[in-house]
């Protein structure tokens, strides 16, 4: 097998790469295209007069149901993955952890086929299950970056990662945008093309997880079994455990705690602008697909170019720099008028977007105890692709109590604010000593 100069798998590393690849469809096509305007229409169609449906007795209004479906999917989350990452510490068999989440995640969103008429409930509930199993899943992959790869190089691999993620979902989008400009040619309607596009994600995410379950192997697990074998039971208490055991590490809990606050707005920004685009601008959904297939490959060059940033001048400030631009591009949202509008601050966005997350994960791989990967990267998890609560949530209310996107997008720069100013206080370096991982 070939392995670099530190001795690590080269071929290991590349397959690692490919979950990023696979699951980004999920990420692309599904939260930030299709799903939210599909189920925004079919609430519509479900809503009575006043516009509102009734989720489990629940008033909620047409336009906010799918915020709010993200924000339950996290609460969820929360409760879940603390579980699952601990006992992926505690197993010799991650990588099985790994496929599993993967096809429990890429079977419920192949379902997703059968959105249609007024089945909002129906397309909430796939929801909660495939961005459920896509975040446990995400908690096994990310676990595997301290294994994989030094600490001299986990930002160029994580980099890597996410490049090749966006690259992945891109290309799937330009093959449903194909579809979509083609179908009535073709003699389907425009239902029918937003139905297979979404199941077309599941599949394909289903599809490329072959090469690194086929490529990543499974270690000896740090922490000793303990009798009896894995604690199921005992698991669910995980998560108090694991944010004890956090407390602990002070630079690596206010790293974590920034993180949670910036990243939860970028993946409420991510997962929202389709709506923002389809609802409020009137945007073709041909156009909107467009601009997201274009996000994907500027976001592809961004992560790298932000790799390159990171080495002259940090990590840590590279993110700082992002940060920054993000709070700037919120208050440009009181000038995106116009579809062209809308193209360019997409693009500003993708430049932004990949560097700042694929650093972030990097960053954090630096600051966890050995053994403890996967119990810590479920905290991380939590705000990471598609897996934001609070943010949209306030974005939901304040659009459900103003009736303005405008306000709704800017009452994010709260979350981008408080993270930049706490991660200005991480220190990596101690970090990294507090955790008995020093850097070199």
């Amino acid at each position: 097998m070939p392995q670099n100069n530190n001795g690590y798998s080269v071929r290991e590393q590349r397959g690692w790469y490919f979950y990023d690849f696979a699951n980004s469809a999920f990420s692309s096509t599904v939260v930030t295209l299709f799903l939210g305007p599909w189920l925004t229409v079919l609430a519509r169609n479900a809503a009575d007069a006043n516009g509102l449906v009734h989720p489990l007795g629940i008033p909620v209004d047409a336009r906010s149901y799918w915020s709010y479906l993200i924000a339950l999917s996290v609460f969820s989350q929360v409760l879940f993955l603390p579980v699952i990452g601990g006992l992926a510490d505690y197993s010799a068999r991650k990588k099985h952890w790994l496929g599993l989440l993967a096809y429990i995640g890429a079977a419920a969103t192949i379902g997703m086929f059968f959105l249609d008429g007024t089945r909002y409930f129906l397309g909430g509930v796939l929801f909660l299950i495939a961005n459920l199993a896509f975040g446990a899943s995400m908690v096994i992959y990310n676990a595997f970056l301290p294994e994989i790869a030094p600490e001299e190089d986990r930002d160029a691999v994580s980099s890597k990662g996410w490049g090749l993620g966006y690259l992945g979902g891109g290309l799937l989008l330009a093959l449903n945008l194909l579809l979509y400009q083609n179908a009535e040619n073709w003699g389907f309607d425009e239902g029918f093309a937003v139905r297979v596009s979404l199941a077309s994600a599941g599949a394909w995410w289903a599809f490329f997880s072959m090469i690194p379950l086929a490529t990543l192997r499974n270690r000896r697990p740090q922490k000793p079994l303990p009798k009896g074998g894995i604690p199921f039971k005992d698991s669910f208490l995980q998560l108090i455990r694991t944010l004890r055991g956090i407390r602990k590490l002070p630079m690596t809990f206010l790293f974590l705690v920034a993180y949670l606050l910036y990243n939860d707005a970028i993946q409420a920004v991510i997962a929202l602008a389709g709506q923002f685009g389809s609802d409020y601008l009137k945007i073709p959904m041909a156009d909107l697909t467009l601009a997201i297939l274009m996000v994907q490959f500027v976001a592809f060059g961004g992560a790298l170019f932000f790799n390159e940033i990171a080495k002259r001048i940090g990590a840590k400030n590279s993110v700082v720099a992002a940060l920054i631009v993000w709070i700037c591009l919120m208050f440009g949202v009181f000038f995106v008028k116009t579809t062209a509008h809308f193209f360019i601050a997409a693009a500003l966005v993708a430049i932004i977007m990949g560097g700042s997350q694929a650093l972030s994960r990097s960053i954090f791989s630096l600051m966890i105890p050995r053994g403890r990967e996967a119990e810590f990267f479920s905290l991380y998890e939590i705000s990471d692709k598609g897996t934001s609560w609070l943010a949209p949530l306030i974005f939901g209310l304040t659009l459900q109590f103003t009736g303005s996107y405008q306000l709704a997008i800017l009452s994010q720069i709260i979350f981008f604010l408080a993270g930049l100013l706490l991660l200005l206080r991480v220190d990596v370096g101690r970090a990294a000593l507090e955790a008995g991982s020093p850097v070199t």
